[in-house]
């Protein structure tokens, strides 16, 4: 029987390569590989998706590093998990704000680890099977394994790897990232170079990067390169402040929130070359679709955002020289992507759960049965995964949100001052002030505006029970935040 270390709060990673390796494990997951070709190909202009690139790329500064920043500081001021980090920075009182940031990592959990044990299945499935050659064989290998019970075997899998590699603390995470990250970089980088030494990848490539600067007028283009931005990264989420509170006090929160930023984009650009790429070589090189047919493809996701990864990808390898190797290091890699932000999101609540007194294997424990039982219904369902990616990937913004407040409760100066006297660090400018007192909350205001005023289905807008209405977002934000205020007392005394 493995025992599990109870001095957790004790515990530090090693050197700041783990620490850096550990955070793009978090920023670095299925949505830089499958997700980011996807929008970038819903932006896109006459010429290119270039201005959505620009915007992204603005984002990165704007919203992520700077959110990042305020993560990295508030775990290493406080050593402690979220809830506890927003009682030690604004009072007991505000227990159930901390609660809800750390609810919705949580409830994405539910169905993330899912998604990561879809990518395990057919990483298994391309390594021991022939591809499917066309859109009819590559329909049933996936509706083959939705219709059984593979989902909800691949879903606790996933839960038990995951919960195996945080049993023993830090050292298990550092240790774990130190050999997933890069194996997923080096993956990334032979799928990049495969994919544009293709017969007619330039076009792909050309199309991606190419700008139609009218785009930028687009305010679809603007919305959507801050949402991509939020979830490339994983800001706003809480997971980095759970790394943080194992920081070193000399890892600088500054420059590495930037490493963490720009490693994580630099992926998404390398997985958006390497789509494109293999996308324009396979459907116009050889079967000489139009750009226009090529880019509905690439937008048409299928039921839960599924449709270019899980059924075009094996169709596009099975055109290839070796592509059935390719198409299993491919899945070996998303699998890899999946699992590391796993990892940090079953830490994140079980870190709490030992703030509150529980001893570290057992809140483990908790927390893998949790998450795998309210992980069956998505398991089972695609449209029930699609609104719980809906309504709590809105909720990220307000998380997002949140921890501004938390930061601007504390003083921006006087945590900005706390963060520039490391002097191995680099120095946070002003600039960050603002960032975070009027830009993100503003941000984050308009964005969740945005994203309800899509739901807002004329007749069915006020039914919680449809996949995207405005409703269900409001219906289970409105439970969950009501339980928390009503139990705020409650839950403050297990902390501090």
């Amino acid at each position: 029987m493995l025992k599990s270390p109870d001095n957790s709060t004790e515990q530090r990673f090693s050197s700041r390569a783990g620490l850096i390796l550990s955070a793009l494990g978090i920023a670095v997951g299925t949505g830089n590989i499958w997700r980011f070709p996807r929008i970038a190909a819903q932006n896109t202009g006459d010429s290119g998706s270039g201005a959505f690139l620009i915007s992204w790329v603005i984002f990165l500064f704007l919203w992520s590093i700077p959110l990042i920043i305020a993560e990295y500081a508030s775990g290493r001021r406080h050593r402690s998990g979220v809830i506890n980090v927003f009682i030690k920075a604004m009072s007991k009182r505000f227990a159930w704000i901390g609660s809800f940031v750390a609810f919705v990592p949580l409830a994405i959990t539910f169905y993330y680890s899912v998604v990561v044990g879809w990518c395990a299945y057919y990483f298994i499935y391309m390594a021991t099977h022939s591809l499917p050659a066309d859109l009819g064989s590559a329909m049933a290998v996936w509706n083959q394994y939705q219709s059984g019970y593979w989902p909800i075997i691949t879903h606790l899998m996933a839960i038990l790897l995951g919960a195996l590699v945080i049993w023993k603390g830090v050292n298990s995470i550092e240790k774990a990232n130190k050999i997933l990250i890069p194996s997923l970089l080096l993956i990334v980088i032979i799928c990049v170079i495969r994919a544009v030494t293709l017969p007619g990848a330039g076009a792909g490539l050309k199309y991606l990067f190419t700008a139609d600067l009218k785009q930028l007028g687009n305010t679809r283009t603007w919305i959507d390169a801050l949402t991509q931005n939020a979830w490339d990264t994983g800001a706003g989420w809480g997971l980095f402040m759970t790394y943080a509170a194992y920081m070193k006090k000399e890892h600088g929160c500054v420059s590495n929130a930037f490493l963490t930023g720009i490693g994580n984009n630099t992926v998404s650009i390398l997985s958006g070359i390497m789509v494109f790429g293999t996308v324009f070589s396979v459907l116009k090189h050889e079967m000489g679709m139009s750009d226009i047919r090529i880019l509905e493809i690439m937008r048409e996701s299928g039921p839960a955002s599924t449709g270019l990864t899980f059924i075009w990808m094996p169709q596009l390898f099975s055109k290839m020289f070796g592509g059935g190797i390719l198409a299993a290091i491919f899945f070996l890699g998303l699998t890899f992507a999946g699992f590391t932000s796993l990892i940090a999101m079953l830490e994140l609540p079980s870190r709490v759960m030992v703030d509150a007194g529980i001893k570290r294997n057992r809140a483990i424990l908790i927390i893998a049965v949790l998450v795998f039982i309210f992980g069956i219904p998505s398991a089972r369902s695609l449209n029930l995964l699609s609104n719980q990616d809906f309504v709590w990937g809105v909720a990220l913004m307000i998380s997002g949100a949140l921890i501004a407040m938390m930061i601007i409760k504390q003083g921006v100066q006087e945590i900005r001052s706390e963060i520039n006297q490391h002097p191995n660090d680099l120095m946070l400018g002003k600039w960050w002030n603002y960032n975070i007192t009027w830009f993100v909350p503003l941000a984050a205001t308009v964005l969740i505006i945005w994203w309800l005023a899509q739901s807002f289905v004329p007749g069915e807008w006020y039914n919680p029970f449809r996949e995207f209405s405005f409703m269900s977002c409001i219906f289970q934000w409105g439970i969950v935040l009501i339980l928390l205020i009503v139990f705020n007392k409650r839950i403050a005394r297990f902390f501090v």
